[in-house]
């Protein structure tokens, strides 16, 4: 059973520099071999623009307070080591920090919903960012190891610095797309390529659905508004959307055992 499963992760590695060789030359090939895609002019027009308890904006800004819920005890609760199944520091560290980028977003999205402009819109991608940054660690941790997750996650934070201050100053948001299209969708790939050691794995699949869908309600903002009967719009239902997925990788997190000590325990009840 051991020799196996040893068998099975020396293949996997074996695939690993391929895998990351493709990786690396579909974004060089989107970065080189596209046009410069500017910042859209109706980028910060949003269709629900009610102003309600004299709050602009409203339901964008107060969607973004579930973030900060599951952000912080989120955080806390990677912290604290007791509810969450985590069996290294290197996972401790990914996780606390992408709970406290969920906090950010709160704080972020909420800054950026008040006044819609070029100037804010940084504090809410950035603490996006970091949260797809140090989800996508997370999952390299628990995978290959904590020492490429933890190199990982520190070059993705340079990156992701260096692509918002790219965008901000030559008016260029592929880089950033990278991190909101292509790093989401790595997720999926490296969960199916790679096994995990604990159980409830398919949970990293339901989020990416959540993710797609979240994209799918920001895209349809307007038809959204007007399905709802102008009671929420396809951005707010964005927000919400979004907010799950914390919540299903905490649930993911509370439930997960490592596999080989649920097969010794298993061993011990017969």
């Amino acid at each position: 059973m051991m020799g196996w499963v040893a068998n099975q992760r020396s293949r996997r590695w074996k695939t690993n520099p391929r895998v990351l060789g493709v990786a690396f030359l579909c974004c060089m090939c989107f970065i080189f071999f596209t046009p410069t895609i500017p910042r859209s002019p109706t980028r910060h027009q949003f269709v629900d623009n009610r102003n309600l308890l004299g709050v602009p904006n409203t339901l964008n800004v107060m969607t973004s307070f579930p973030f900060l819920v599951v952000g912080v005890l989120g955080f806390v609760l990677a912290l604290e080591g007791g509810v969450f199944n985590i069996s290294s520091q290197g996972e401790v560290v990914s996780w606390a920090l992408f709970y406290a980028g969920i906090a950010g977003v709160a704080f972020g999205s909420a800054y950026y919903h008040l006044k819609p402009d070029d100037h804010r819109v940084l504090w809410d991608t950035l603490p996006m960012m970091v949260v797809v940054s140090s989800l996508l660690s997370s999952l390299v941790v628990e995978r290959l190891g904590h020492r490429i997750g933890l190199c990982c996650m520190f070059a993705l934070f340079v990156a992701a610095f260096l692509c918002v201050l790219y965008e901000r100053f030559c008016n260029d948001i592929r880089f950033c797309m990278i991190f909101q299209f292509i790093l989401p969708l790595a997720v999926p790939v490296i969960a199916f390529m790679y096994r995990s050691r604990y159980t409830h794995s398919r949970y990293w699949f339901w989020c990416t659905g959540i993710y797609l869908l979240a994209k799918f309600e920001g895209v349809t903002d307007k038809k959204m508004f007007h399905v709802s009967k102008y009671v929420i719009s396809g951005h707010s239902l964005e927000h919400l959307c979004l907010a799950l997925i914390p919540i299903f990788l905490s649930i993911m997190l509370f439930y997960r055992e490592l596999k080989f000590q649920r097969l010794v325990d298993l061993k011990d009840r017969l």
